[in-house]
């Protein structure tokens, strides 16, 4: 018997489809600022780095969202991760650097981030939609040149794409 040869594609479409990613660390806290000013900061929570592709939509947003908010990376009494964001804190930043395509040279691509007019358009809506379902909403600023200091809680990161559902 032979060793059969599989070609996957090699179109960066079929290879790595495009998707809103994101980029969870669980805090005791974090904060952004810009200049010399906070613009935003949590206690307790949940930092998330955001990033919006091209073809990224509502239902990307709803189930990246969805799973942010009831991700279970908090400890019970038992010291297990059981509980979710309750009424911690949430910083959400866009992070347009998650699109970086690192497959070819050493210098980044962003060919699949979602052009910057786009993306200024549709932040406040994804801002909006933590807010319309989460009590403590910070963020950093848009397209600003910001700081981002945080204590990584234990430490927990995750990663999170829409299209690996």
């Amino acid at each position: 018997m032979g060793i059969r040869t599989i070609v996957f594609p090699r179109s960066p479409k079929m290879c790595h489809p495009r998707a809103m990613k994101a980029v969870i660390q669980r805090v005791s806290r974090a904060s952004v600022e810009v200049g010399t000013h906070v613009v935003g900061s949590i206690g307790p929570g949940l930092l998330v780095y955001l990033g919006l592709e091209k073809g990224d939509g509502p239902l990307d947003l709803e189930w990246v969202g969805t799973k942010i908010l009831g991700l279970r990376c908090f400890e019970d009494e038992a010291g297990k991760m059981n509980l979710d964001l309750g009424d911690r804190g949430l910083l959400v930043v866009s992070q347009f650097t998650l699109a970086g395509d690192l497959r070819r040279g050493r210098r980044p691509g962003f060919d699949a981030a979602l052009p910057v007019e786009d993306a200024r358009a549709w932040w406040p809506e994804v801002v909006a939609w933590f807010r319309e379902r989460h009590p403590q909403v910070a963020t950093g600023e848009f397209q600003a040149q910001m700081t981002v200091i945080s204590a990584n809680e234990g430490p927990a990161t995750f990663w999170l794409d829409s299209k690996s559902r």
